[in-house]
C-alpha cells in the first residue's frame, strides 16, 4: 500500500533522511517512533508530498509522489499535530468546506454523517469548533482526514495533550480505523504505539534502527534472558536456593519491601524456562513466593537504546 524506495532528504550538509527504505502493508497498523530531529517528521511531509525528497521514491497504492502528486494525496488522509481547523466556523460547515476543497465524489450530507458518527462529533456539529474541548477538536481533525474515504491514514501525534479518558477514546478509535484502513501512527508515547500498533518502526539520526512487529521488538531486541522474583523470607536462604538451581548464572538482590518480600533478579544462563524449579524450591523451603515476571527492558527502554546506541555511533564516526 505504501512503499518508501531508498528516500534521503539533504539540508545544506545535512542528511535530515538517510537512504530509508521501508513498506506498510494494507490493513496494517504501523507506529513511527523517533527522537527529535531523527528525521521522523520530514518522512511524514515527503510520504504526504508536502516536502520533495532529494533522492528516492515514495508510492501510494500503485501511484508515485513524483510523477503523480494529486493521486498520491487523493489517497491519503493526513491529521497534523495541530489540526487545520477554522475555528471561527461550526463542525459541519467546516467539514463541508474541507469535502469541497478536497473535491469528493460522493453526496456530501449522507457521507458527512457517516464521519461524524464514526468519529462520534454528530452532538457538535452545530458548534463552532473554537467552543470545543481539545479532544474533540481532535476528533474534527481526524474527520476531515477521513473525508473521500482515503486508504491510508496519517496521523501525527494524534493524541498529544489530551487527558487520560480522551486518550483511550482517540486509541480506540484508531483501532477501529485500522479495520477499513491502513494508518501509520506517529507519537512519542510508546505505550500507546504498543496498545495499537501491528508493527513498529524506529528512525534515529535518519536511518531505520528497527522494523518488528511489535510484540516481537520486545521479545527478540529486548530479551535479556532475566526473571525478577519477589520473596519473603530470609535473604541468604532465598539467594542459596535461587543460585542452586541449574542455568541460574547470576542472582542479585534488587529492592527491599516494609512488608518482608525481597525482590531479586535471576540471571539466566540461555534461553530456559525455569519458573517451575523455582516454584517449587521455594515452596518445599515455605519461602512464600510473591512475585514472578520477566525482567526484560519495556518498550520504551528498547527505544532508549536503539536511539542512543546509534546516536553514539554517529559521533564516534564523525570522530
Amino acid at each position: 500500500m505504501v512503499e518508501v524506495k531508498n528516500v534521503t532528504k539533504v539540508y545544506g550538509d545535512k542528511k535530515a533522511v538517510d537512504d530509508i527504505s521501508f513498506t506498510v502493508d494494507s490493513g496494517e497498523i504501523v507506529g513511527f517512533l523517533g527522537p527529535n530531529g531523527a528525521g521522523k517528521s520530514t518522512t511524514m511531509n515527503i510520504i504526504t508530498g508536502y516536502l520533495s525528497s532529494s533522492s528516492g521514491t515514495v508510492t501510494v497504492d500503485g501511484c508515485e509522489i513524483l510523477e503523480d502528486p494529486k493521486g498520491v494525496k487523493s489517497k491519503i488522509g493526513y491529521l497534523p499535530e495541530i489540526p487545520p481547523l477554522y475555528v471561527d466556523m461550526t463542525v459541519r460547515k467546516y467539514l463541508e468546506f474541507m469535502f469541497n476543497l478536497k473535491k469528493v465524489k460522493l453526496d456530501r450530507d449522507e457521507h458527512i454523517d457517516e464521519i461524524c458518527r464514526a468519529v462520534k462529533i454528530s452532538q457538535v456539529e452545530d458548534r463552532i469548533i473554537k467552543n470545543l474541548s481539545k479532544g474533540y477538536r481532535q476528533r474534527v481533525g481526524l474527520a476531515q482526514a477521513l473525508l473521500g474515504n482515503p486508504p491510508v491514514l496519517i496521523l501525527d501525534e494524534p493524541t498529544v495533550g489530551l487527558d487520560p479518558k480522551q486518550i483511550i477514546e482517540i486509541r480506540n478509535l484508531v483501532k477501529g480505523l485500522g479495520r477499513k484502513h491502513t494508518v501509520i501512527l506517529s507519537s512519542h508515547i510508546l505505550s500507546e504505539v504498543q496498545a495499537i500498533c501491528d508493527r513498529v518502526l524506529i528512525i534515529s539520526n535518519g536511518k531505520i534502527v528497527a522494523d518488528s512487529p511489535t510484540e516481537d521488538l520486545a521479545k527478540t531486541l529486548g530479551r535479556s534472558g532475566k526473571l525478577r522474583v519477589g520473596v519473603k523470607g530470609s535473604k541468604s536462604t532465598v539467594m542459596d536456593i535461587l543460585s542452586s538451581i541449574k542455568n541460574v548464572k547470576n542472582v542479585t538482590k534488587e529492592k527491599e519491601h516494609d512488608d518482608g518480600v525481597i525482590d531479586y533478579i535471576v540471571e539466566l544462563d540461555g534461553d530456559v524456562d525455569i519458573r517451575e524449579q523455582i516454584f517449587y524450591k521455594l515452596a518445599d523451603a515455605k519461602m512464600p513466593l510473591m512475585l514472578m515476571q520477566s525482567a526484560d527492558p519495556s518498550l520504551e527502554e528498547i527505544f532508549l537504546k536503539l536511539t542512543n546506541d546509534t546516536q553514539y555511533n554517529r559521533r564516534g564516526a564523525a570522530k
